[in-house]
């Protein structure tokens, strides 16, 4: 009889999708290679050691994010159960026969990976665009995630690690400060005024950036004021709370926020806005903030549809809008890493020290899962990782 594991899932048919919220824990069967299955000669088993919360898993927890690719995918593969969750650091524990010749990983080594499973076939992965595939899978949303003690992976998302250089639970969230990276290397922040729209875990990670990237003012925004402190003291020049007001349309743009933005660039607007929270109005935000021939970088997800009202405003402005998605596979790694790796920056020690509380209540571990739990961390701390060794 296989061995069963713990799991993080959420299941269509037990559970529901718009009649629940939350992950459940389940047991659920012990992945395994098959020598003989050609996809497994070059795939490998992983223990996994730590696995970071994203803020697409929030959206999934309170059903807000992905509902389409996740129900259309279970759909495809006859099957209602998905195991959730993308951000890891493990273990290989098993390898396929020839994951080493062709990747140059072995048993034994430790490795994190990135979450966008690609095709290598259509154009773009051809041209070296995978971060933009277009027929790839995605870790704990489009097919089975990392959320588990034991995952069966693709060698070839696989990052090698050195917890001498980033420790281990650093090294977990290799693919959120990833993406981070990307949406910074967009266009040249150095000597720039860039205003972060959403200081949660990216955001945050955005902030450190800005700053050791060279951005002359950096400028957070937010409705929560304990992230506003966190990216105060991750380098942040200027914070600015968003306060419930009344406006006539909820998509509009914040003119208290627009208003105080102009104040701190002298009436231009800041050379670069950058969305990660994934709200209406947080785009028409960026899009009013930001100067004549500026850039806005737009990262945040939210289902639905959107409005930007004034659109020809936009137009006659000259901005140029970037859509991020995922990490530049694998050049992005490469930056992420030596920037972690650089004692003498300090990013590495911010991002424990501050964003993670140096692990004090935000390394939570598997055994003592609760939804209750986690509702209760999620409220209290911008990111969350999970200790899967039980």
């Amino acid at each position: 009889m296989a061995k069963n594991i713990t799991a993080l899932t959420i299941d269509l048919e037990q559970d529901g999708w718009d009649t629940s919220t939350g992950f459940i824990k389940r047991e659920v069967s012990m992945p395994e290679l098959d020598q003989s299955n050609p996809s497994d000669t070059i795939s490998v088993i992983v223990k996994i050691q730590y696995a970071g919360m994203c803020g697409s898993d929030r959206g999934i927890w309170k059903r807000a994010a992905f509902s389409d690719m996740f129900k259309e995918s279970l759909a495809e593969e006859g099957k209602s159960l998905r195991i959730l969750g993308h951000e890891f650091m493990g273990e290989i524990v098993e390898a396929g026969s020839q994951v080493e010749e062709l990747y140059g990983i072995k048993t034994g080594d430790l490795v994190s990976g990135d979450s966008h499973v690609t095709c290598g076939r259509c154009f773009q992965c051809r041209v070296g665009e995978q971060e933009v595939c277009q027929d790839q899978a995605i870790l704990g949303i489009s097919i089975d995630g990392i959320f588990a003690e034991y995952v069966k992976i693709p060698a070839k998302n696989l990052w090698a690690i050195d917890t001498s250089r980033v420790r281990p639970e650093m090294a977990a969230l290799f693919d959120p400060f990833g993406n981070a990276v990307h949406a910074l290397s967009k266009t040249d922040v150095r000597g720039a005024r860039v205003a972060i729209f959403g200081c949660g875990q990216i955001g945050l990670f955005s902030i450190l950036l800005a700053r050791t990237f060279g951005a002359a003012k950096v400028i957070g925004i937010d409705v929560n004021q304990d992230n506003l402190d966190m990216a105060k003291e991750l380098g942040a020049h200027e914070t600015i709370l968003v306060k419930p007001e009344t406006k006539a349309n909820d998509y509009d743009a914040d003119p208290a926020v627009i208003e105080r933005i102009m104040e701190l660039t002298y009436g231009k607007g800041v050379d670069v806005s950058m969305e990660m929270a994934g709200f209406n109005s947080s785009v028409n935000n960026c899009i009013a903030a930001t100067r004549f021939g500026g850039d806005v970088i737009l990262f945040g997800i939210k289902d639905g549809d959107f409005v930007i009202p004034d659109f020809s405003r936009m137009v006659v402005k000259g901005l140029t809008l970037h859509n991020v998605i995922g990490r530049q596979i694998f050049q992005t790694w490469q930056t992420a890493q030596r920037v972690l790796s650089d004692k003498s920056n300090g990013v590495q020690d911010k991002m424990w020290d501050i964003i993670m509380k140096g692990g004090n209540d935000t390394v939570i571990k598997l055994s003592e899962f609760s939804p209750e739990l986690i509702e209760d961390k999620m409220a209290a701390h911008p990111k969350l990782v999970f200790d899967m060794q039980n």
